[in-house]
């Protein structure tokens, strides 16, 4: 079995033309759909919500994200087979703009993981199955403007917990349980201390791989008792031309993973809407693999993963969050 995740697909500036012009072949080179289109699954995160006339924005810090109901069919075209949905702007518009998300997305005929109309059925777990092996995918976010409630509509909160007793369902049910995260600190390529220690408590709990995304660049990765944790896909699709161009914004990869016995993995690097309105794959890898053996050897020594991130810390207010939130704060 064959599996593919990428990260954040929010249609803004030039891309957002592209699509709702439907001019998808721009967006998504040919080897770039038979990569995507190579797995037997494969995900995205759909990271705007699809909205219509007469959607109000909700109240909150940082933008409201949107895009129109081309969105959908775009990454249909471009070769996914179900999107994550568990992310911080999901509720960006309201239950009216997530649920819309969701019909447009079921209406292309992908899968559809880490939302729903209350907690509990955002929490649930999607089951996949090829040639007699059972995929089972769990999403969560971390909490921001987006999380479901007992009552109310939206996504599925990281919760260690919660996602503990998910991981012990999925192992009853599934050869393979591959848990995905929309968390971490924007702009910053590294895990801090305790999203390493929750992801890693993830593999303790059974979890076979652990993905991360939502920094806006890309993150490096480790094998923790034989088996792989991302910390950061980067950006998939996301243009704020001509803000952001050729910075870690415009850098990401695709992870394909393939389950036959042990877990083997591929990172698949790309340069996205930089200088030029589209996906494309590099060619020569050399200086993203110089730049990912970096992260890899911090995220490896824990001394110098703290620091690190002690540093960024004191650049932040979240260091003063570290007071007030000894659990909850990244």
């Amino acid at each position: 079995m064959k599996v593919l995740i990428a990260g954040d697909f929010a249609p803004g500036a030039r891309l957002a033309r592209q699509i709702e012009a439907r001019n998808f072949s721009e967006v998504f080179p040919e080897n770039l759909r038979d990569t995507i289109k190579s797995a037997d699954f494969s995900f995205v995160n759909f990271e705007s919500p699809v909205v219509e006339k007469g959607y109000k924005p909700i109240t909150k810090c940082g933008p409201n994200l949107h895009c129109t109901p081309e969105a959908a069919a775009a990454v249909k075209y471009a070769g996914f087979t179900g999107v994550t949905l568990a992310n911080n702007h999901i509720l960006d518009f309201g239950v009216d703009g997530l649920r819309k998300t969701v019909e447009c997305c079921k209406s292309q005929g992908l899968d559809i993981v880490g939302v729903a109309d209350n907690l509990k059925e955002a929490g649930k777990i999607l089951y996949l199955e090829r040639e007699g092996k059972v995929l089972a995918v769990i999403n969560c976010c971390e909490h921001e403007f987006s999380i479901a409630t007992e009552t109310e509509a939206g996504a599925n909160p990281l919760n260690p917990v919660r996602q503990f007793y998910k991981i012990q369902e999925a192992k009853l049910k599934a050869d393979y349980v591959v848990v995905i995260v929309h968390g971490g600190h924007e702009h910053y390529q590294l895990p801090s201390p305790r999203m390493q220690e929750t992801y890693r408590f993830f593999v303790d709990a059974g979890a076979d791989v652990v993905v991360n995304h939502h920094q806006h660049c890309y993150s490096g990765y480790e094998l923790y008792n034989g088996k792989p944790i991302f910390y950061g896909l980067g950006n998939f699709c996301f243009d704020t031309f001509p803000v952001e161009v050729n910075s870690t914004w415009n850098y990401g990869y695709l992870l394909e993973l393939t389950f036959e016995g042990e877990i083997r993995y591929k990172l698949v690097p790309y340069c996205q809407y930089s200088k030029n309105s589209n996906v494309e794959l590099i060619q020569d890898q050399r200086e993203f693999d110089i730049q990912m053996n970096k992260l890899n050897e911090i995220i490896a020594n824990p001394e110098k993963l703290r620091k690190c991130t002690d540093d960024y810390y004191f650049t932040t207010s979240d260091y003063m969050l570290n007071v007030f939130q000894p659990y909850g704060n990244r």
